[in-house]
């Protein structure tokens, strides 16, 4: 007789017969019987789990771009093998964003969520009651700066919509002194997580500001050696925390979270005006956007020879940027250049 285990694993019963054709013992037979069935149906209600190591490991889930970047910075090699994940990485607008049932489920199960906390990010709210983990550890973007937290404004010659509010501008991760502030944060929330590694992601943190102190220099540098003061966007501007770090003045179409996306002739007249006024050698736009209200302002202009260029907000970075090397950084050394050519650096 045989009896084959639920995983494929094979035991054999033999039924021995004595000489006389008498069977063996019943009861010694009903015993090993009895362990047989055991093992096969403890095998068969083993419930998968995990590998302990994966069991150990935190998970961190970051809602954008730049809080993806400082985080993995901040893990270094990474001693805790800390599994690290970025919800908006296909190009979409943090404004139009919403999460899949598969995001929710990342956030979930997260140890801790980084994202921003302005109006785009209202469908937190709902995920995280959602969540799985009722020790979840929440990092918003907008908290962390305090009072450095700017709100949306609306100036000369900017198309405004019919509804306005004092809701907060989104777009502090392009200040790098914002930037600094919440790496600050997110090496603490890993220390707390993780405290062993507090002192090693305390480490790679300050190394990291560093290099973003650096950089901030070399903006302010570029500004105060500009022949320029002034930016003009042909778009929406979502960079009120960066002119702002820097005293520089700014004209645009739309604020940094308008919805518009066809500019007034009005608006399109004062900003032709005003590259004419200024004498500005540069019509900016941002990343995403096709550029024909850009065009149309400089095909407004008595010069009519303005260079159109980029400025790169991180808001529509994809996981094949990534993949190809673009880290927060490099984005915002590439603005730096542009900075330099729009104001015109002596």
């Amino acid at each position: 007789m045989q009896i084959d285990s639920h995983h494929g694993g094979r035991v054999s019963l033999c039924f021995a017969q004595n000489r006389a054709g008498n069977t063996i013992n019943l009861r010694f037979l009903n015993i090993l019987i009895a362990i047989v069935l055991v093992v096969i149906l403890t095998g068969c209600g083993k419930k998968e789990t995990r590998p302990v190591d994966e069991e150990k490991k935190l998970r961190v889930v970051a809602a954008i771009f730049p809080a993806w970047d400082w985080t993995r910075n901040v893990l270094g090699n990474n001693p805790a093998e800390v599994n690290l994940s970025l919800l908006v990485d296909n190009g979409v607008d943090l404004h139009s964003f919403q999460p899949s049932v598969d995001d929710i489920l990342t956030i979930s199960n997260a140890d801790l969520f980084i994202y921003v906390g302005g109006e785009s990010d209202q469908w937190v709210t709902d995920a995280l009651k959602q969540a799985k983990n009722p020790d979840i550890r929440i990092l918003k973007m907008l908290d962390t700066i305090g009072d450095a937290a700017k709100t949306e404004e609306t100036v000369e010659g900017m198309q405004s919509e019919e509804e306005e509010g004092d809701a907060l501008d989104e777009h502090v991760w392009l200040s790098l002194r914002s930037a600094s502030m919440i790496t600050d944060a997110i090496a603490g929330e890993l220390s707390a997580l993780d405290p062993e590694n507090a002192k090693f992601y305390s480490e790679n943190a300050a190394a990291y500001k560093e290099k973003l102190s650096a950089l901030d220099a070399q903006y302010q540098q570029t500004v105060t050696h500009a022949e320029k003061k002034t930016l003009l966007f042909g778009d929406r501007f979502p960079f009120r925390y960066l002119v702002d770090d820097y005293g520089l003045s700014y004209y645009a179409a739309f604020s940094g979270c308008s919805a518009e996306t066809e500019a007034s002739f009005e608006t399109i007249s004062f900003l032709a005006q005003k590259c004419n006024e200024l004498a500005l050698p540069v019509v900016l736009k941002i990343d995403g956007s096709d550029g024909k209200i850009a065009e149309t302002i400089v095909k407004n202009t008595d010069a009519k020879d303005q260079t159109i260029l980029t400025l790169d907000s991180m808001q529509s970075v994809t996981a094949k940027n990534i993949e190809d090397g673009t880290d927060y950084l490099s984005v915002m050394e590439k603005n730096l250049d542009v900075l330099k050519q729009a104001l015109g650096e002596e």
